[in-house]
């Protein structure tokens, strides 16, 4: 498990990095880093590429060109295990397991956060009494809620959170930024991405701005 306190590199760092998707450009080439207690927000509008940006550094798609670190070390698929916690526009459960099953589940996959449990991870986010609930019956707000139960858990050092003020309300927003807050004090990292309707978190944060269509 990654220790969350102590890096000597950044935990992210890219050098020229592209992509295109049939023979046309997305982003790039993009050079930037992501050091332990810091938040990186992508902004940019429809197309500019942050979904794709983070589904890249995800591991998800191959980049066209460029150069990928974590923690000093290249981006090979057993660091980005370990090291990366993704958060993307679908929750990643299983909708028949109840919203209980999803988390143990992902749990014994994924690790867990040192003195966490599933059930305090719900609590967090507002789903005390939802741990039967199948996942089909919980709403879009829920499962966003859900999902932040399933990134709080991960021993991962670096959040990848695509959109995640996205069908939260206002009680949501600021749970997604005490989580982000807390995380970076314990000397995670975070990138984020926003079409900047909501600003950032309440800690170190750079801005990284993609270009694009609106």
């Amino acid at each position: 498990m990654p220790d969350l306190q102590t890096h000597a590199s950044p935990l992210l760092a890219v050098e020229g990095l592209a992509f295109s998707r049939n023979d046309v450009p997305v982003f790039g080439p993009l050079s930037f880093a992501v050091e332990a207690n810091e938040a990186l927000l992508v902004q940019g509008g429809n197309g500019a590429g942050k979904t794709t940006l983070l589904r890249v550094l995800a591991g998800l798609l191959r980049p066209d060109a460029g150069r990928m670190e974590i923690d000093g070390l290249p981006a090979r698929p057993e660091l980005r295990a370990r090291f990366v916690a993704y958060l993307g526009h679908l929750p990643g459960l299983k909708a028949d397991l109840s919203a209980l099953h999803n988390l143990e589940f992902l749990c014994g996959l994924h690790g867990r956060r040192p003195r966490q449990t599933p059930e305090a991870a719900m609590a967090i986010v507002g789903l005390a009494g939802y741990e039967d609930a199948p996942l089909r019956t919980l709403s879009a707000g829920q499962k966003k809620r859900l999902g932040l139960a399933r990134l709080w858990l991960s021993p991962a050092p670096l959040w990848l959170l695509d959109e995640p003020y996205a069908n939260l309300d206002l009680e949501g927003i600021t749970l997604v930024n005490r989580m982000v807050q807390a995380h970076l004090r314990e000397g995670g990292a975070a990138l984020i991405t926003t079409h900047g309707a909501y600003a950032a978190p309440p800690v170190r944060t750079r801005l990284l701005e993609l270009g694009g269509a609106a």
